[in-house]
């Protein structure tokens, strides 16, 4: 189904994409065709590996060529081919009539320019500004995105910025050229919930005030009800069902539709006793950063990432930590495992080990392990699978080459993956898997505590509950205690039995899971449970259905 309007800004029709690789052809896109009118949001929605992104940069001609190629297809904006157009038509186009806004603001970023010069390059190649009008706007676009104190961020560097911070400054470069057309790869899912929520509200604002049409590409079927006027559902590089988004959420006709609207991660987290073991907790945990000024450097401030915190895993137990980015929450998980100084007590299995050398603490690190947010930056692209898992075998002097070839295979069965994939690579694998042998590593050395740090962030929303169901076995079946630390409150009721809110590096509420989410006492922890709810209850109500 297409628009067929005379108000159509972009026509895509039965476009093909293909990957060339080693003599094999790949086909990431077959045949799709849709319509983007004036000011229109539509929506293309589908996990990972069905086509989306590569659907979306193919419009800006972005792909890899020659290694990416469209053996048939069209891509018409305002009338103009853009398949094979020449470079000097595209260059007129990117950035500036249709701009883009990827998932990951960091690895967007030039981590060497300041914000200034990186918004500037667009005005100074599209628009012609002298440095001084250029300076202007860039202030009036950063007030416009609301990044705070504006004038004092010019200087800064990515780095220095939030996720949320950087994901408005990639929003105020998009919009540096007021484009006809924006295009958002998932421009909200490595957010907390209440920015997530701030981000959605300020696209709206802005496609309103500008009269944009959007294109957004996205897994999170809470985002597409809150913002999309049409959906388009991919799968495996076919579009199966397009329409108005009501029609979508009550009534989809394809399979594929139906299993993306009851996906979500479910069941109730383990409920061993509350007299087991202690395996890590502290007592009034303090992680503070030195403000460094002046010639001589003098420590002038501290900022209080981790300031007083106490907390308590027992075996077979999860605990939740929950906040917004900069809360505190990574860096506490990371003191807990010695990986970042700290003062205050630290205790693990009994035993104080806040004043332990590195050399003691090596033979602890088997027993404390870490799975990372994302599993691409934390796997070596270099090794293979075996490598990766087996390392920390090597590495802690455990079995002979054979044993520790049987000890990977088992880890990679318990995770659900084929145990002939350790001879393969990281880039080989979907998220999820990337996610599944991140886990096998950690579990391969038998651990007792494991801190989860945003695990399932970004992945699909299928592929999120199959997660939390293997974390939830393999902590049933090993009586692991886990720290899981999120900012999506769907996944920490799914897995967690006590819940740490934490806001500015103190901890403004904890208890048990229910009565957090049932009965919060906090303002703070009733803001986060709203802003979660409210992109929520569109599940709710597609499950109902």
């Amino acid at each position: 189904m297409t628009t067929n309007g005379a108000d159509d800004l972009l026509e895509v029709r039965n476009l093909h994409v293909e990957f060339r690789s080693g003599g094999g052809a790949m086909h990431a896109v077959k045949g799709v065709s849709f319509d983007i009118a004036k000011g229109e949001t539509l929506a293309l929605v589908g996990e990972s590996g069905s086509g989306k992104s590569v659907t979306a940069l193919s419009i800006l001609q972005l792909l890899p060529y020659p290694m990416a190629r469209h053996p048939q297809g069209s891509i018409r904006f305002r009338g103009t081919e853009l398949v094979g157009a020449e470079e000097k038509v595209l260059r007129n186009v990117r950035g500036d009539r249709i701009a883009m806004i990827f998932q990951e603001p960091m690895t967007s970023l030039n981590p060497l320019h300041s914000i200034e010069r990186q918004i500037n390059e667009t005005l100074f190649l599209h628009k012609g500004l002298s440095r001084a009008a250029a300076r202007k706007r860039t202030l009036e676009l950063l007030r416009l995105v609301g990044l705070p104190n504006p004038e004092k961020r010019l200087n800064a560097y990515p780095h220095e910025l939030s996720g949320g911070q950087r994901q408005r400054v990639m929003i105020a470069m998009a919009l540096a050229n007021e484009p006809d057309l924006l295009i958002a790869d998932e421009p909200t899912t490595a957010l907390d919930v209440t920015i997530q929520a701030q981000i959605l509200e300020l696209l709206k604002d802005l496609q309103r005030r500008f009269g944009m049409a959007l294109l957004l590409i996205t897994h999170d079927l809470g985002v597409v009800r809150k913002m999309a006027d049409r959906v388009c559902v991919m799968n495996q590089g076919e579009i199966v069902e397009q329409a108005d988004v009501a029609d979508i959420f009550a009534r989809p006709q394809h399979p594929y539709t139906r299993k993306l609207l009851a996906a979500e991660p479910k069941g109730d987290p383990l409920t061993p006793p509350a007299d087991a073991p202690e395996v890590m907790a502290a007592d009034n945990l303090k992680v503070w950063f030195p403000i460094k000024k002046g010639l001589l450097r003098r420590t002038v401030d501290h900022v209080r990432a981790v300031d007083g915190v106490s907390v308590n895993v027992r075996q077979g137990h999860t605990v939740g930590v929950v906040g917004e980015s900069g809360s505190g929450k990574t860096t506490l998980g990371l003191a807990l495992l010695r990986l970042h100084a700290s003062e205050g007590a630290i205790r693990f299995d009994g035993k104080d080990i806040q004043g332990w050398q590195a050399k003691k603490l090596r033979g602890l690190r088997r027993e404390m392990q870490v799975v990372f947010q994302d599993p691409y930056g934390s796997l070596s692209p270099r090794l293979s699978v075996g490598q990766i898992i087996g390392e920390g075998l090597t590495i802690h002097g455990i079995g002979s080459g054979a044993e520790r070839d049987a000890m990977v295979a088992k880890a990679l069965e318990e995770v659900g993956l084929d145990p002939s994939s350790r001879h393969r690579y990281p880039h080989e694998f979907s998220g999820g898997q990337r996610q599944r042998i991140a886990i096998a590593r950690a579990l391969v050395l038998k651990p007792k505590f494991v801190v989860l740090d945003e695990p399932t962030s970004a992945l699909d929303m299928s592929v999120q509950a199959q997660i939390v169901d293997l974390l939830r076995d393999i902590q049933a079946r090993n009586n692991l205690a886990y720290l899981f630390i999120s900012h999506d409150l769907r996944v920490v009721r799914a897995l967690s039995s006590h819940v740490i809110v934490m806001k500015d590096g103190k901890v403004v509420e904890q208890g048990p899971t229910r009565r957090i989410f049932e009965e919060p006492r906090e303002e703070y922890t009733r803001a986060l449970l709203a802003a979660a709810l409210n992109l929520e209850a569109v599940k709710s109500d597609a499950v109902r259905m």
